[in-house]
């Protein structure tokens, strides 16, 4: 009977080490900075429910995916599309590769100012082609200038728009440039993260007009702990954290 009980209570002990050791997992992610709020909380709610740990470092969405093309891919990694080359160095597991929310391009112009109609693709080449200027972010600083490029690309109107077309380094000086009447349209994300008090955020380009930025996660190929950092990938996804996109104007990819 002795040798009974020992040998529960060995099991128990262990048992109590595997949970401890478990519940003190540290994950490293990496982030685009526009999107770090929501991150921040999402991540924060996945701690409270994991138990896990989890340290992260922004960077811009160029910035993002040039450290992990320089091997600086953490345990787990989101990036804005496009990302090839940084997949091309093999600093993530392809195989983990999973869309956790979606980025759409947004028009907007100064307060005050009539929202243009923007309802189709070709309202909205309508619109850009009557403006005088436009301004994004300079696509070799973030993610969004490329996703404008691309949207002009889409729509056919590449030639017509580049000669009026303005370059800031970051969002902020493209709000900015809107919202004191020097620029006429800025293109950005459709995110909570537009807040300047001068502008009129007309709405998310439509599809047909701007293809949406896919958030994309992956698991790095030199993760510690492989099972919880899937699970912050999965969590991303969740219901728990729709609600958190859908307030930041990000669409989710639930499960």
């Amino acid at each position: 009977m002795k040798r009974v009980v020992f040998l529960i209570a060995v099991i128990a002990f262990a048992l109590g080490i595997s949970s401890s050791a478990r519940a003190q997992a540290r994950i490293t992610l990496l982030s685009p900075d526009p999107i770090k709020r929501e991150v921040d909380m999402i991540v924060k709610n996945f701690e409270m429910k994991a138990g896990d740990k989890v340290q992260e470092s922004y960077g811009t969405g160029v910035g993002t995916r040039r450290t992990v093309q320089e091997g600086g891919a953490l345990d787990v990694t989101l990036l804005f599309a496009p990302f090839d080359d940084a997949l091309k160095t093999g600093n993530v597991d392809k195989s983990t590769q999973t869309v956790v929310a979606r980025v759409r391009l947004a028009l907007a112009v100064k307060k005050g100012v009539a929202s243009p109609d923007i309802s189709n693709a070709a309202a909205v080449k309508k619109t850009l082609l009557n403006a005088k200027s436009v301004a994004t972010v300079d696509p070799t600083q973030g993610s969004v200038g490329g996703a404008a490029l691309l949207a002009l690309d889409k729509m056919g109107i590449t030639d017509q728009i580049k000669p009026k077309l303005k370059f800031f380094p970051g969002g902020g000086g493209v709000q900015d440039s809107v919202a004191n009447g020097e620029i006429e349209i800025a293109l950005g994300p459709y995110l909570s993260d537009m807040r300047n008090p001068g502008l009129n955020i007309v709405g998310a380009l439509p599809p047909d007009a701007s293809t949406p930025i896919d958030i994309t996660a992956w698991v790095s190929t030199n993760v510690g702990d492989r099972k919880a950092a899937m699970a912050l990938i999965e969590y991303f996804k969740s219901k728990e954290a729709t609600p958190i996109w859908e307030e930041a104007k990000i669409f989710p990819v639930t499960k």
